[in-house]
């Protein structure tokens, strides 16, 4: 498979111009750890993180300096990290060094582009403008994630919606990482879940919802580093 069949072509994006705490509610209410600035012609200027806003409010971005090593250090290098710390725009705040791929790049490409950077997602563009984002997530459901059924009732359609809200809803749950299937109301969750207390939730949870009649899971241990930062 390539980018172009892994890729979320419905990306939330901002602008330049966007106010830092915008930023930040639009992360909490979309539910998304990081959102790519795009310039009005759609051209890729970077991307905020969850990372980029933290480092902001503990102030990791500035790092104290004697005397002796602001004689060598680098004046590029420190500014930089004071605009992150105290610029009040989304151009301030964004990482530059975009890590990106075409479409055409394959997941294997893309898979190893995470694992080397340590990241959990890659744009996608074509002549410099965005076309879509290739998460950790996408990946994991195209290689484990099962075939949809051609056919599916509308109450296991109106299970299935439900349960991915409820999903949604949860901060335990990485809804991410997590493919509900329906079948004559049964719920089976496949994915990846980090806990047995995390492993019963879902299992609360599903059952939760009207009309399931039993819940399974399919989870398994997720890989050491795929909840991990980037």
């Amino acid at each position: 498979m390539r980018a172009k069949d892994l890729m979320s072509r419905e990306v939330v994006t901002v602008s330049p111009e966007t106010p830092v705490a915008a930023l930040a509610r639009l992360l909490a209410d979309r539910g998304i750890s990081a959102v790519p600035v795009v310039e009005p012609d759609g051209t890729a200027a970077g991307i905020v993180t969850e990372a980029d806003l933290v480092r902001r409010i503990t102030g990791t971005e500035e790092r104290p300096r004697g005397w002796l090593s602001g004689l060598f250090g680098s004046a590029p290098a420190d500014a930089a990290r004071y605009a992150k710390a105290h610029g009040a725009k989304a151009r301030d705040v964004m990482t530059v060094d975009l890590v990106s791929v075409d479409e055409e790049a394959t997941a294997e490409e893309i898979a190893r582009l995470m694992e080397e950077r340590r990241i959990k997602r890659v744009l996608v563009l074509h002549d410099g403008r965005l076309s879509g984002i290739v998460s950790r997530a996408d990946l994991l459901e195209a290689v484990f994630a099962p075939p949809e059924t051609e056919a599916i009732g509308a109450d296991d359609a109106r299970i299935r919606r439900a349960v991915q809200a409820a999903l949604r809803e949860e901060s335990w749950a990485k809804p991410y990482f997590l493919w509900p299937t329906v079948e004559k109301g049964v719920v089976t969750i496949h994915g990846f879940c980090g806990s047995p207390d995390v492993h019963r939730a879902l299992r609360v949870l599903a059952e939760g919802i009207p009309g399931v009649r039993s819940a399974e899971m399919k989870v398994e241990t997720p890989p050491p580093s795929l909840f991990g930062a980037g």
